[in-house]
């Protein structure tokens, strides 16, 4: 007897579905398994196992499993963060080097990422920390003529 079950239509295939969904199975009754099991001739089995209310009854949470908002929304634009934000370091800003870490005047703490290093004497002066390349940041300095590579560490 030939057990393999398949549809043209591309659904779920009803033994798979009574393998992987064995608490739904036990809703249909043992009996109309049987009857459809019974059948010799595979179009007429699979038309029988499909008129069984079977995939109806599964929750669709059981069918398509919850996806992590992380995964769906991966590739996508970020719209509700922005692109970049703006501050200012407070007080006398003398410049960089390879790990300094920079405080902005909003709280945050920003590392120099890149081993970059620059030597400057400004007074407080305006911040931009932009989004760059491969999911990092670059913070802009005014007055400066380089923006280190950063990433948050407060």
């Amino acid at each position: 007897m030939d057990r393999t079950l398949t549809t043209s239509r591309g659904g779920l295939c009803v033994a798979a579905a009574l393998g992987l969904l064995a608490p739904t199975a036990q809703a249909v009754e043992d009996a109309a398994v049987q009857r459809c099991r019974a059948m010799p001739e595979a179009a007429a089995r699979l038309a029988c196992y499909d008129a069984m209310p079977l995939l109806a009854a599964v929750p669709a949470a059981v069918l398509e499993p919850a996806v992590p908002a992380a995964v769906q929304s991966f590739g996508r634009e970020r719209r509700e963060e922005p692109q970049a934000i703006s501050s200012h370091i407070a007080g006398v800003f003398e410049g960089w080097g390879p790990t300094s870490r920079i405080k902005l005047a909003n709280g945050q703490v920003w590392q120099v990422a890149d081993g970059s290093e620059g030597v400057y004497f400004l007074q407080s002066p305006k911040v931009t920390v932009k989004r760059a390349l491969m999911g990092g940041f670059q913070l802009e300095i005014e007055g400066a003529r380089r923006a280190p590579r950063v990433r948050r560490v407060e």
